[in-house]
């Protein structure tokens, strides 16, 4: 059998089995509950291995690799580690508070716990619109699958942009959260061995001493703080907003959410552990910035990095042929993870949170909610159709305005039971938003990490000071009317 039939056997394979896996999700979907979050009756470890493909997805297996090659240590200190301890952090801390809240009032969304949480449509809705900035992620996962496509079959990449979203979009339009959870139990596992597989195939580079062979590409390469790069040069930018920002990008809708598919808190300790134990090995991916650099490559579009690669690798002999194919599938099926994934939060969340809100409850919500799918495939391939030169840095600067808005209220709605006056939450979330965008679109801050970091310390300025000061007024009110009462 040649490489090429090879090719399109295994790929015919991988989308027959994606379809029946979501013809199956089909069969369980009854309402638009359960296209949201399922039924409850999920494994713990198939939500543990859905959502550490959702986290990791196009970003680390296509994207992320490319700031590695082009910033060195400095940027995979940033993503692999910095990031990391902010996703088990994430978990640890609101776990177990969000899914209490959201047992208890039937949340299919973010923005319905947001209401359930402070009791105001208007807070919900503001989350609803405001988290339509993942369209920036789909974008970026599009064109990540897209250039993989061309990696693997003779098509330009505007016609691998249509196939990916035509095959994505039908399998989560058939099965919803069954579709996307046990297709991404399908991929997830895939995407475990092919990491493991392509961490050891490219280790060769890094020899006996990987220190001395970054080094021996230059002196900043190897730094921790990298002095030449205009992204990752200071503790800050390093550490603390890789931290921080990857803490605060678990609240986005696609993957807390994932927490309501828990059956109960019992099945909290072993969900996170296989998130953690399955997204630490996919951070290894990263590496292949490392190998590509020290392999000698000169790539021009950083976004390309993983794709050359590979073909560098695996493409000069007939085995290596054989492994190319089911290399890409697999880090296409990482976008698709992904992909999925925000396709059924955010058709849920306009349903739930924006159209039955607003015009009432008297529309068939799981037909409309695979409309909405419909709906954002199409913006999704508009934007994605002449894309930016660094599609990575285009989606931080959408998806990291959601995450810091979003810390304030869901951080402090977890960890303080007593209630809230509205205008600290909201206030400090658009201040979180305006602060970001600030900073990254007027180009004082390029990174945006560091300015979705120094909005969310703002966010918890403005919070902290503001129930301080509430706390303060109710207090004395109280002292006032005791002294006013009679006997007092």
């Amino acid at each position: 059998m040649t490489p090429d039939v090879f090719k399109y056997l295994v790929s015919a394979a991988y989308v027959a089995l994606v379809f029946y896996l979501s013809w199956v999700g089909m069969r369980r979907t009854r309402d638009v509950r359960g296209f949201s979050i399922g039924n409850k009756d999920m494994s713990p470890y198939v939500i543990g291995i859905t959502l550490a493909a959702s986290i990791a997805s196009t970003a680390t297996f296509v994207i992320n690799p490319g700031f590695v090659y082009v910033h060195g240590l400095s940027a995979y200190l940033h993503y692999g580690v910095a990031g990391s301890l902010g996703i088990l952090t994430a978990f640890l801390v609101l776990t177990r508070g969000f899914l209490r809240l959201g047992e208890s009032h039937n949340a299919l969304t973010i923005p319905q716990w947001i209401y359930c949480r402070y009791r105001h449509r208007g807070l919900s809705l503001f989350f609803a619109f405001i988290n339509l900035l993942s369209i920036t992620f789909v974008v970026l996962i599009l064109v990540g699958c897209s250039l993989l496509v061309t990696g693997l079959f003779p098509v330009d990449q505007k016609t691998a942009l249509v196939l990916v979203l035509l095959f994505v979009f039908s399998y989560v339009l058939m099965g919803g959260t069954y579709a996307h959870a046990y297709t991404n139990t399908l991929q997830g596992v895939m995407m475990m061995a092919i990491t493991a597989l392509l961490f050891v195939q490219g280790f060769k580079y890094l020899g006996d001493a990987p220190l001395d062979a970054l080094r021996a590409v230059g002196a900043d390469y190897a730094a921790a703080f990298n002095p030449s790069s205009d992204l990752y040069f200071s503790f800050f930018s390093v550490f603390l907003s890789g931290f921080i920002v990857t803490f605060a990008l678990m609240l986005q809708p696609h993957i807390l959410t994932k927490v309501l598919y828990l059956r109960s808190e019992r099945d909290i300790g072993k969900f996170i552990g296989t998130t953690v134990v399955v997204g630490t090995l996919f951070t290894l991916m990263l590496m292949l910035g490392f190998y590509a650099r020290l392999a000698g490559l000169e790539i021009d579009a950083q976004d390309t990095v993983v794709r050359e690669y590979l073909l560098h690798e695996f493409s000069g002999d007939p085995l290596g042929q054989y492994l190319l194919v089911l290399i890409f599938l697999t880090l296409l099926a990482a976008g698709m993870s992904t992909l999925d994934g925000i396709l059924v939060s955010l058709s849920a969340m306009v349903v739930n949170d924006i159209v039955e809100p607003l015009f009432g409850a008297r529309i068939n919500g799981l037909a409309l909610s695979r409309w909405v799918l419909v709906a954002v495939g199409v913006i999704g391939v508009a934007l994605a159709w002449n894309p930016p030169p660094l599609i990575g840095l285009f989606a931080q600067k959408g998806v990291y305005g959601l995450a810091a808005a979003s810390t304030v209220p869901i951080l402090f709605g977890v960890l303080l039971r007593r209630d809230m006056p509205l205008w600290v939450v909201g206030g400090a979330a658009l201040v979180a938003l305006l602060t970001h965008l600030g900073l990254n679109l007027s180009g004082r801050v390029a990174n945006p990490a560091v300015s979705a970091t120094w909005a969310i310390l703002a966010s918890l300025l403005v919070g902290v000071a503001g129930l301080v000061w509430h706390r303060g007024l109710a207090a004395g009110r109280g002292s006032r009317a005791g002294e006013s009462a009679p006997g007092a």
